[in-house]
């Protein structure tokens, strides 16, 4: 998956939520990770309660965006649950309800038409609608159709072939006069009462059965109307009703094409299929409704954004997609997840949508279609990366939103790495036409300050000491808002230095996707990024190189400093066995000449003969 860093865990906040973690019942439940100011940073939910939120605060390996996460986090809320699929629910709400800026959230940019009868009104007509409720009881909905363009056509011309009305209700009950198109004959003005109630639905359960598995009794009575007009010699409304046959009998002839190709086990289902690339994961969703495919739907997220493990990331986002969807609900889903992955994701979408949803493998039924949608999905993502936009055209971008005279070449991204005021560090990346330079990475030990946490105070070491090599950037790049960016241009106008600099982070509150956004100075709102994803793709790339950089090097250090040297030279302790203490410490030297050469042994897995000299040097320290 994505680089992952062994954190060390140290400090006063971080050693109480570690103690706090190893306090947590071991069932199934929910956590909500906090922030200073009670912000909800994160829900995840977890079999094992004790198990999972303890690898957050002990020095496992996490992704870079947890050990983002996890620095911000003060304290922690759990809720119990009955079973992993209670978890999961109670999960979906929480993340309903907070928005977690650290949780992936997707949006469903994309929706099919419906067609929506209101029978509430004493005059019904038909309604174009893309969201309509679901399960609302006034109201009929046909559909979802997969072309929008010809059914707002047909709907035209059913609407004026019968004479309904096509004014809101708001204009129906304001109207004195009839309007223009009952002069025209392709309205009935029931506005006026010139069309009594009964003739009036007559004429609606004409145009219903259109949608209602009967559009030959529709186009019958449609035939019958064009001929009562001609009788008439009111030619031009049967011309009217004429040129419309065509293209009404086209759409009816397509329908029963395409439901014979896609007769099935179900006439409604869903196949859910994704691919794990190198640093996206893709989504594609293929909708089948009334055994009519209407298309695909297709989502992609970093790599990683993830948390947990792609099955279980899939599944949320699968029941924030159903519970938040305004399209019809399917009756089965089809996806390729292990039996309890299936079993969880069938309990959950079952209860959020409040409607039984069985979901099953592509082995038991529609193999073919899932295959297509697993290819849509890997497919997808390969043409999005080729057809990315090359560094050149991000960097232009760049040049044109600072104003420069020059593209710019060299770019440099600063991180300060600190463990609750201990051993604070800072690492900086170097990046040209786009791409890392690693050779000229460097990485700077900084002076502990004694109110712990002074980003301001670390980051004017860091620039003293990065200034000594006059080699300037084109551009600085920073991670922070606009708070950040005003404090780095301060300390450089100290240097009186004129050197551009803008700063990342993303958008934050709200439902909307959380987007990231560029800060510049002199600018009062921040550019969302998404104007140039080749800027966007260069400058993320940046970021996370330089937490990545920071904190690892931050953790060799702090190991360092921590066993000081100590472990070098003792007879008996090669690399291996230096190796597997430093991953079982996990306390201090002074808490470490507490114990015994046996309880040494224990604690590191040695024989007798190094755990003796390893308790006689610990003896000899002078602490």
């Amino acid at each position: 998956m994505s680089d992952t860093v062994k954190t060390p865990c140290k400090g006063p906040q971080q050693e109480k939520l570690l103690a706090k973690a190893k306090s947590l019942p071991t069932g199934p439940g929910c956590y909500l990770m906090k922030a200073k100011d009670d912000e909800v940073l994160y829900v995840g939910k977890a079999k094992n309660l004790k198990a999972r939120v303890v690898t957050y605060f002990n020095e496992s390996s996490k992704a870079l965006k947890t050990i983002h996460m996890v620095e911000k986090v003060r304290d922690f809320d759990f809720i119990i649950a009955g079973n992993e699929a209670e978890a999961l629910i109670i999960e979906h709400n929480l993340i309903k309800k907070h928005s977690p800026r650290y949780n992936i959230r997707l949006r469903d940019d994309k929706s099919y038409p419906y067609v929506v009868i209101a029978l509430g009104e004493s005059f019904p007509t038909f309604r174009y609608l893309r969201r309509p409720k679901r399960n609302d009881p006034k109201t009929l909905v046909f559909g979802p159709f997969p072309n929008a363009g010809e059914v707002s056509e047909v709907l035209r011309l059913m609407i004026k072939c019968f004479g309904l009305r096509d004014c809101s209700l708001q204009e129906f009950n304001s109207r004195r006069e009839p309007c223009l198109l009952y002069q025209m004959k392709q309205c009935t003005a029931p506005c006026r009462q010139l069309v009594g109630k009964k003739e009036y639905d007559e004429l609606m359960q004409s145009a219903l059965a259109f949608f209602q598995g009967a559009p030959d009794k529709t186009i019958d009575h449609l035939k019958q109307r064009m001929l009562a007009f001609a009788q008439t010699e009111a030619f031009e409304h049967a011309a009217f009703i004429r040129d419309s046959l065509p293209l009404l009998e086209k759409f009816v002839l397509a329908e029963k094409q395409t439901n014979a190709e896609l007769d099935g086990l179900h006439k409604d289902i869903d196949i859910l299929a994704y691919h794990v690339g190198e640093i996206e994961v893709d989504i594609s969703l293929y909708l089948v409704r009334n055994n009519l495919l209407l298309g695909s739907k297709a989502f992609h997220f970093p790599l990683a954004d993830c948390q947990e493990e792609i099955e279980m990331e899939l599944i949320r986002f699968a029941l924030q997609y159903y519970a938040e969807t305004h399209d019809s609900l399917p009756v089965a889903i089809v996806t390729d997840l292990s039996a309890p992955a299936t079993t969880l994701f069938q309990v959950g979408v079952s209860k959020v949508c409040d409607a039984p949803i069985e979901v099953f493998s592509p082995k038991i039924a529609y193999p073919e279609l899932f295959r297509l949608a697993s290819e849509h999905a890997r497919e997808g993502q390969r043409i999005r990366v080729l057809n990315e936009e090359g560094p050149f055209v991000g960097l232009g971008f760049l040049q044109n939103l600072l104003h420069l005279k020059e593209r710019p070449k060299r770019l440099e991204c600063i991180d300060i790495a600190i463990w609750q005021g201990e051993r604070p560090t800072a690492g900086i990346v170097v990046f040209e036409e786009g791409r890392p330079v690693k050779k000229d990475y460097r990485f700077y030990h900084l002076t502990a300050r004694p109110e712990g946490n002074n980003d301001f105070a670390f980051m004017r070491e860091a620039l003293a000491k990065r200034f000594e090599k006059r080699h300037y950037p084109d551009v600085f790049v920073l991670d922070g808002g606009k708070g950040q960016l005003s404090q780095f241009v301060s300390l450089l106008e100290e240097y009186k230095l004129s050197i551009p600099v803008v700063a990342l982070a993303k958008e934050r509150g709200g439902d909307v996707v959380k987007q990231e956004r560029i800060f510049i100075p002199g600018r009062s709102n921040p550019l969302p990024l998404i104007k140039s994803r080749a800027l966007m793709k260069i400058l993320v790339f940046m970021r996370d190189e330089a937490h990545r950089f920071s904190r690892k090097l931050h953790h060799h250090a702090f190991h360092k400093d921590r066993l000081g040297g100590w472990l070098d030279g003792i007879e008996g302790i090669g690399a291996k066995a230096k190796q597997k203490i430093i991953q079982r410490l996990e306390m201090s030297v002074t808490e470490l000449r507490q114990l015994s050469a046996l309880e040494l042994c224990n604690l590191f897995d040695l024989d007798h003969r190094q755990a003796q000299n390893l308790y006689d040097r610990l003896q000899k320290l002078s602490l």
